[in-house]
């Protein structure tokens, strides 16, 4: 899989898990609308991908269960995709939690102490 496609798979993904989360087709109580997919990685020949999911939730076990719930439906998010989008084959997901924002925002306050 050349690179345009693969990256057009990664975006189709991200975008339709995004839907199922913010219109609540996701029925897991751990799955709420506070979650964020960041990115998506497909593998090159399009048969796994990982999904890096963030919360903007402050509360730091949070995002761990989401993940739980998101990998305990994850054959449910993989049969709705598969319905929606035109493939031949469908990736198996495997849902990974970025803190990368979190990470990010601590260490811009870092440095706005540094400058003062």
């Amino acid at each position: 899989m050349n690179q345009v496609r693969k990256r057009r798979l990664e975006e189709l993904i991200r975008e339709e898990i995004s839907k199922m989360i913010t219109f609540g087709e996701i029925k897991d109580p751990r799955v709420n609308s506070f979650l964020s997919i960041t990115r998506v990685e497909a593998s090159q020949d399009g048969s796994h991908a990982k999904v890096f999911v963030s919360s903007l939730d402050d509360i730091e076990g949070h995002l761990d269960e989401a993940i739980v719930g998101l990998s305990h439906a994850s054959g449910f998010v993989q049969s709705l995709i598969a319905k929606r989008v035109r493939l031949r084959l469908t990736p198996v997901l495997t849902f990974v939690a970025d803190h990368s924002l979190k990470e990010g925002f601590e260490l811009t306050e870092k440095l706005k102490d540094l400058l003062k």
